[in-house]
C-alpha cells in the first residue's frame, strides 16, 4: 500500500484526488442499506419499518467504532506527516485491537437484549416488532465485520490511499447486490427469508470485504508487519485514541439516540411514518455521505499538514474544501426539493401514504442540504487538526434540541411535519456555528508564508 504524502503538491487536485475514492467507498457503505430498502419496499412497509428500527441500534454501533475509526485516521495522518512510521504502526494495532474488544460486547448485549430494546419504540405491531428482532438477531452475529471495516478503511485514508477502501468495498457492495433479491424474494436454490435474508446478505458481504482487508494489508502495507492483536497495549496510545476519538464517539451515540427519542415519537402515527423516515434518510444520506468523503479527506489532509508545520496549506486546504462542499449540498437541496417524488417512489412504489409522508421529508429535509454539508466538511478540518470536541459539542447542543422542538411543533398544526422541521431547522444551525467557530481557530493560528500550491 502506497503511503501518499499530502504535505506538498497543489491542494485542489489532493483534495479532490482523496475525496473521489473514500466519497464513492461512503456511497457504496450507503448502498447496503439503499439496497436492503428497495428490495424490502417490494414485500412490505411493515418490513421497511422494521429494518429502520432495527437499524438503529447498528446505528448506534456506529458511535462505538468513532473511537477507533478517528483514532486510526488522525493518528496515521499525523505521524505520517510527522514521519514516525512506528507511531503510525501504534495507532494501527491499538485502533484494532479496541475495535474488536468493543464490537464482541456490543454485539453479544444486542442478541441478549433484543426483544427489550426493540420494545423501546412502542411500535404497537406485532409483525413489525418479531420482524426487527430477527433482524437485529442476525446482524448481531455479523456486527464484528461492521466494527472493522470503517477501521481498516481509516487506517489506508489516514495514509492518503483511499483508492483501495473504496475497491474493496465494491467487491462487498456487488455481493450484497447480488445476494439480496435471491435471499430476500426467494429467487432460484434460495427460500424466501424476507428481512431475514436481507440481514444474512449484508453479513456475507461485510465478512468478504474484512478478510479482503486483512489480506491486502498483510501483504502490501508495512503500516501492518508484525501487528498482533493478543500484544498488552500501549496507555499511551490508548489514551490518545480515546482523546481523538471519544468526543466524535458521544456525539454519535447520543445523536443516534436523539434520533430513537425522535423515532418514538414518530411511532404514535403508526409504523408507516418510521418507515418513511428510514427511506428518507437513505435518500438525504446521498448528501452527508458525499460531504463525509470530502470530510474525511479534509481530516487526512490537515492532520497530515499540521503535523508538518504547514498552516498556510491547512487554511488554503479548507477553504477549497468548503467551495466544493458546499457546491455538492447546493445541488442536494436542489434535488430533494424538486425530484421528492421521482425519488421515494423508487424505494416504495405502492404504499400512496408512505408517498405522501415521504415527498414531505424530503422536502423540508432538502432546506438544510447546504448547511448539513458545510458542518460535516468543517468537523473534518477539526479532526485533522487533533481538536475533536468543538464539533461534538455544536452537534450534541442542537441534535439534543431536536427532541423539545419536535414535541412542540408537531404539537401545533403541523403535525407530523413539525418533527421533520425540527430536525431541518437544527442542521442549519449546526453548519453556521462550527464554521463560524472554525474560523476564530485559523485566524489565532501561526502563520509560516508557505509558498503553498493551489
Amino acid at each position: 500500500m502506497e503511503n501518499r504524502t499530502l504535505t506538498e503538491g497543489p491542494i485542489t487536485g489532493t483534495l479532490v484526488k482523496l475525496a473521489i475514492p473514500i466519497m464513492a467507498t461512503s456511497f457504496v457503505q450507503m448502498a447496503y442499506n439503499m439496497m436492503d430498502m428497495i428490495w424490502l419496499g417490494r414485500v412490505s412497509t411493515n418490513a421497511v419499518a422494521a429494518a429502520g428500527t432495527a437499524g438503529f441500534f447498528t446505528w448506534f454501533g456506529t458511535a462505538l467504532l468513532m473511537v477507533p475509526k478517528i483514532g486510526a485516521e488522525v493518528g496515521v495522518a499525523q505521524s505520517l506527516g510527522g514521519e514516525d512510521v512506528k507511531a503510525a504502526k501504534k495507532y494501527v494495532f491499538h485502533t484494532i485491537q479496541l475495535d474488536i474488544i468493543v464490537a464482541l460486547i456490543y454485539s453479544i448485549l444486542l442478541m441478549v437484549f433484543r426483544h427489550k430494546i426493540i420494545g423501546f419504540f412502542n411500535l404497537g405491531d406485532e409483525e413489525v416488532i418479531q420482524m426487527a428482532a430477527d433482524y437485529l438477531l442476525i446482524i448481531s452475529i455479523g456486527l464484528i465485520f461492521y466494527f472493522l471495516n470503517p477501521v481498516f478503511s481509516g487506517i489506508f485514508n489516514g495514509s492518503g490511499n483511499s483508492t483501495t477502501p473504496f475497491k474493496i468495498n465494491v467487491i462487498g457492495l456487488i455481493i450484497n447486490m447480488v445476494l439480496d433479491p435471491l435471499m430476500i424474494l426467494g429467487i432460484g436454490p434460495f427460500p424466501e427469508m424476507g428481512i431475514k435474508g436481507a440481514a444474512l446478505a449484508t453479513i456475507i458481504a461485510q465478512f468478504t470485504v474484512t478478510l479482503i482487508f486483512v489480506i491486502i494489508g498483510k501483504s502490501k502495507s508495512s503500516l501492518f508487519d508484525g501487528l498482533n492483536i493478543f500484544q498488552i497495549p500501549d496507555k499511551h496510545y490508548l489514551k490518545r485514541i480515546f482523546k481523538l476519538g471519544l468526543p466524535a464517539s458521544i456525539q454519535t451515540g447520543l445523536f443516534a439516540s436523539i434520533a430513537m427519542v425522535i423515532a418514538r415519537i414518530i411511532a404514535q402515527w403508526g409504523p408507516t411514518p418510521i418507515a418513511v423516515q428510514k427511506v428518507g434518510s437513505q435518500i438525504e444520506s446521498i448528501s452527508w455521505m458525499t460531504a463525509g468523503g470530502f470530510s474525511t479527506a479534509i481530516s487526512a489532509f490537515i492532520g497530515q499538514n499540521y503535523g508538518a508545520g504547514k498552516w498556510d496549506r491547512i487554511r488554503e486546504g479548507y477553504r477549497k474544501g468548503l467551495l466544493i462542499v458546499g457546491s455538492i449540498g447546493i445541488f442536494a437541496t436542489c434535488l430533494l426539493i424538486f425530484g421528492a417524488s421521482p425519488i421515494f417512489r423508487l424505494f416504495i412504489p405502492y404504499d400512496k401514504e408512505a408517498l405522501d409522508i415521504g415527498i414531505t421529508y424530503l422536502r423540508i429535509l432538502g432546506i438544510s442540504q447546504f448547511f448539513m454539508t458545510i458542518e460535516i466538511a468543517t468537523q473534518g478540518a477539526f479532526y485533522g487538526l487533533g481538536r475533536t470536541i468543538p464539533p461534538s459539542f455544536v452537534g450534541i447542543l442542537f441534535n439534543g434540541l431536536r427532541i423539545p422542538a419536535a414535541l412542540v411543533l408537531s404539537s401545533t398544526s403541523l403535525g407530523l411535519n413539525g418533527v421533520w422541521w425540527s430536525i431541518s431547522i437544527s442542521s442549519v444551525f449546526k453548519g453556521i456555528v462550527l464554521v463560524i467557530w472554525y474560523t476564530i481557530v485559523l485566524r489565532k493560528s501561526p502563520r509560516n508564508n508557505d509558498n503553498i500550491n493551489t
